[in-house]
C-alpha cells in the first residue's frame, strides 16, 4: 500500500476506511513500517504496540465486513501520550519509579517494563470505542513536568524540522510523532501549555479544551487544577474530530462538565466575518523573538483579511502568570506525588533499612531532578508559615488573571497571540536553566490558570538565516469558557490562507531500518 495514505487528514483516511477503499490493517501496517523507520532518530514513541495494533485494525475491518457501522476513528492510528494509562501498554509518564525492577541482565531504562494499568484512561477507552487504532506510547518530560521533552528518564524526543532542537513538552512525543507523519493524530496532556507549546514548534495544531470538558480519569496527576487532556493533528479538522471523540461528561472524573459537546468540526467550516479578534499588548513585549513576532502579526492581518476585526485588549496580570503557576502546580505536584513511596505505590529501592530510608532511596532513585526540584518547592509553599505567603497569594492572583480573560470577552470574541516567545532552542541549551526554562511558558500558563480553552495552530515559519534552519512558529487562539467551536472555526479560517498550510518538515533526520522503533539507541543497561 502507498504510504502517503498517511499523509491525509483524519476524516479522509476514516473515510476511505469505512468505504472500504483501504483496510485498518493496511493503513496500520504502514504506520508501524513508518515508525521502525524513522523514530529511531526522534524519539516520539517510548513503547510501540504492534501486535495490539494490528488486532485491534483486524477488528475495525472485520466490523466493516460485516456490515457495522464504524465509529468516527476508523482505522486511524493514534499516539498516546505515556501519561494516560492503557490496559494492554505499559505506562511509565516518563519516569524510572514507574518500571518494574529489572531482572539480571535485563535493561535499567527500558520503557517496556512500564507498571501496566488494569483499567483504560476515559480518553483511551473512547479512542477505541470510535474504532481508532492506537499504535503506541509517546515520550513525555517526567510526569509532565518540563517545557523540552529533556527530562524524559529515557531520551528525549527531537524535533522533526532539526533534530538537534527540542519539540517542545512536556507532550513532546506526541507532537513529534504527528510532525513526522508516524501517526494521523496524538492525545497529550496540558497544564501549562504542555500541548500547545510543542504543537507550535513543531508545525501542528493542538489543542487544550475547557478545564473540565474533557475527562483527566486515567491521566497521571501532576496539578490537579490545570491538568487537560487535549489532541494534536496536522490539521484543524482532524483536532476537532479528536476532540469531538474525547469530549463529554464523565462520570469516572468529578470535574467533567455534563455540558453538551459541540460540533467541532462543522464548526470548521464557518464564516468568520466580523468576528472580534482581540490583540493583548502584555503579549508582544520585551523577550519575544522579532522573527517570531512577524510570523504572528502577518497571521493577525491574515485575521483582517478575512473580514475579523482586530481590536487591542489588556490583560494586566499576565506578568505574574509564571510565578503564580509554579508556585500552584508544584504545590500540587507535591501532594500528587507523594503516592510514589516505594509502598503504596510504584518502584521499591533495595537495601533501606528503616521506613524513612525507604521513601529517601526510593524516590531518590526513582525521580528525576526536575522532578525533585517542584517536589521541593512544592512542600516549601505548602508548609507551615509559607502557605498563606505563598499558595494562598498564587490562588488570589489566579483570580485575577481569570478576571482578565473575563473582562477582555466581554469586548472580544477570540484572543490572538503568540504560543511561544522563540522558536524551538537546541538540545541542552536551557537544561540547566530552569527560570530560563520555564519563560518558554509564559504566553501559555494565562489560560491554563484561568481555565479557558486555547489551541495553536501554525503560522509562516521563520525563514532559514546563519545556518539556522527554517522553524515553526504557532498562533495561539484563546476563547471563552466551553467556546472550542468558535476557536476551530476561526482556526479553520486561517489555515485555508495560511503561508503554512500543508509545510511539514524536509525530513532531514535520515531514515534507517535498523534501530529500535521504540528508542534512539538500545536501553540502558546494567554494568
Amino acid at each position: 500500500m502507498d504510504a502517503t495514505v498517511l499523509d491525509r487528514s483524519i476524516p479522509e483516511l476514516a473515510g476511505l476506511v469505512t468505504r472500504g477503499e483501504v483496510s485498518a490493517e493496511e493503513v496500520t501496517q504502514a504506520s508501524l513500517d513508518r515508525i521502525t523507520r524513522r523514530d529511531g532518530a526522534l524519539g516520539a514513541f517510548l513503547t510501540v504496540q504492534a501486535e495490539e495494533a494490528l488486532a485491534a485494525a483486524r477488528a475495525v475491518d472485520q466490523k466493516r465486513a460485516r456490515g457495522e457501522a464504524l465509529g468516527p476513528l476508523a482505522g486511524v492510528p493514534i499516539g498516546v501520550k505515556d501519561a494516560l494509562c492503557t490496559r494492554d501498554a505499559p505506562t511509565t509518564a516518563g519516569s524510572r519509579i514507574l518500571l518494574r525492577p529489572a531482572a539480571k541482565g535485563e535493561a535499567t531504562l527500558d520503557p517496556r517494563r512500564g507498571f501496566r494499568p488494569p483499567y483504560d484512561a476515559t480518553v483511551v477507552a473512547r479512542l477505541r470505542a470510535a474504532d481508532a487504532v492506537l499504535v503506541g506510547k509517546t515520550n513525555l518530560d517526567e510526569f509532565a513536568m518540563g517545557s523540552s521533552n529533556e527530562n524524559s528518564a529515557f531520551f528525549p524526543a527531537r524535533n522533526p524540522w532539526d533534530p538537534s532542537r527540542i519539540p517542545g513538552g512536556s507532550s513532546g512525543g506526541s507532537a513529534v510523532c504527528v510532525a513526522a507523519g508516524l501517526a494521523l493524530g496524538a492525545l497529550g496532556s496540558d497544564t501549562g501549555g504542555s500541548i500547545r507549546q510543542p504543537a507550535a514548534l513543531t508545525g501542528t495544531v493542538g489543542i487544550k479544551p475547557t478545564y473540565g470538558r474533557v475527562s483527566r480519569y486515567g491521566l497521571i496527576a501532576f496539578a490537579s487544577s490545570l491538568d487537560q487532556v487535549g489532541p494534536f493533528a496536522a490539521d484543524v479538522r482532524s483536532a476537532a474530530r479528536l476532540l469531538g471523540v474525547i469530549a463529554g461528561r464523565d462520570p469516572h472524573d468529578a470535574t467533567s462538565l455534563g455540558a453538551p459537546v459541540a460540533a467541532y468540526e462543522e464548526a470548521c467550516g464557518r464564516d468568520v466575518r466580523g468576528m472580534r479578534i482581540g490583540v493583548p499588548e502584555e503579549y508582544f513585549a520585551k523577550g519575544l523573538e522579532p522573527s517570531v513576532e512577524k510570523s504572528v502579526r502577518e497571521a493577525l492581518a491574515g485575521l483582517a483579511s478575512l473580514g475579523c476585526e482586530l481590536r487591542p485588549v489588556h490583560l494586566p496580570h499576565t506578568r505574574y502568570a509564571v510565578a503564580t503557576y509554579y508556585v500552584l502546580a508544584t504545590a500540587e505536584a507535591s501532594s500528587n506525588l507523594s503516592r510514589y513511596d516505594g509502598v503504596r505505590f510504584g518502584a521499591r529501592a533495595e537495601g533501606a533499612e528503616s521506613l524513612g530510608a525507604l521513601y529517601a532511596k526510593t524516590r531518590g532513585e526513582g525521580f528525576g531532578r526536575e522532578v525533585a526540584r517542584r517536589i521541593v518547592l512544592g512542600t516549601y509553599v505548602l508548609s507551615s508559615g509559607y502557605y498563606d505567603a505563598y499558595y494562598l497569594r498564587a490562588q488570589r492572583v489566579r483570580t485575577l488573571i481569570r478576571r482578565d480573560f473575563e473582562e477582555a470577552f466581554r469586548e472580544v470574541d477570540v484572543i490572538a497571540a503568540p504560543v511561544s516567545p522563540t522558536v524551538a532552542f537546541p538540545l541542552g541549551e536551557r537544561i540547566d536553566d530552569p527560570l530560563a526554562m520555564y519563560l518558554a511558558d509564559i504566553y501559555t500558563l494565562p489560560a491554563s490558570l484561568a481555565g479557558v480553552p486555547a489551541l495553536s495552530v501554525p503560522c509562516a515559519p521563520t525563514p532559514a538565516a546563519n545556518g539556522v534552519p527554517s522553524l515553526p512558529v504557532g498562533l495561539q487562539l484563546v476563547g471563552p469558557p466551553l467556546e472550542e467551536a468558535r476557536l476551530c472555526a476561526l482556526a479553520a479560517a486561517w489555515e485555508g490562507i495560511s503561508p503554512a498550510r500543508g509545510l511539514r518538515p524536509s525530513q532531514p533526520w535520515g531514515l534507517r531500518s535498523d534501530e529500535p522503533s521504540y528508542a534512539p539507541k538500545p536501553p540502558v543497561s546494567e554494568a
